[in-house]
């Protein structure tokens, strides 16, 4: 699902893509009014909108308007503000929800998953630890470990590994794949797959030639094996 995250606080912004990413969410983002109406006029169809209201060229409640006109996307208002009265006024208005900063990653994504359920969407909670045989991956702390010891795992390497995690169990097709790590653009480079997971086994595979955690569908995809 692809989200719009409208944040002007860098660091904010930063952490909140990042958690949103592991959950298996598209981000795209915008620091400012005006770019926030450009991603909404360009983005197409988007799922959610996560909204600050304190933007440095005009405030977040121009953003509400604008969207309301058009489209019925779930969208929260995440900001610092706690009059009671702007919270009823920006409810009112057709925010789905009102949560107040500092708030923590867990709330955010179940406020979420009950917006996106309200307008008829299931999202379940992203898998985001995995465990078996000797390797645990933990995508919230990037970090992957096999019989104990930490794994370095190249930035695209991880990314395959999380996409795969996040559906443990399930075949990810190659299409998919491909897009969800490389690109849109990318959706037949097959020979990226091949050469990425066979990296992947050589690091995280006891025995990679005959792959027990990272397995092949053969003409489908691949899949990771069910914790346990």
């Amino acid at each position: 699902m692809r989200l719009l995250l409208v944040e002007d606080d860098r660091e904010l912004r930063v952490t909140l893509r990042e958690a949103l990413a592991v959950e298996g969410y598209e981000v795209l983002t915008a620091a400012s009014l005006a770019d926030a109406m450009a991603q909404l006029a360009h983005a197409g169809n988007l799922d959610a909108v996560l909204l600050d209201l304190g933007l440095p060229d005009g405030d977040g409640e121009e953003l509400l308007q604008a969207l309301r006109r058009e489209r019925s996307t779930p969208l929260i208002v995440i900001s610092a503000r706690q009059v009671e009265g702007q919270k009823i006024r920006l409810l009112d208005a057709g925010a789905d929800d009102y949560l107040v900063k500092p708030f923590g990653i867990g709330e955010l994504l179940a406020r979420l998953r009950v917006a996106l359920r309200h307008r008829g969407t299931v999202a379940q909670p992203a898998v985001t630890m995995y465990r078996r045989a000797g390797l645990e991956v933990d995508l919230t702390a990037h970090r992957v470990r096999r019989d104990g010891a930490d794994v370095h795992l190249t930035p695209t390497e991880f990314k395959l590994l999380a996409r795969l995690v996040r559906q443990a169990g399930q075949v990810v097709t190659h299409r998919r794949l491909l897009a969800d790590v490389w690109g849109a653009d990318a959706t037949e480079q097959t020979h990226y797959l091949r050469l990425y997971m066979a990296q992947l086994r050589s690091k995280l595979e006891a025995e990679p030639a005959e792959p027990c955690v990272l397995l092949t569908e053969p003409g489908v995809g691949y899949r990771i094996a069910e914790p346990g």
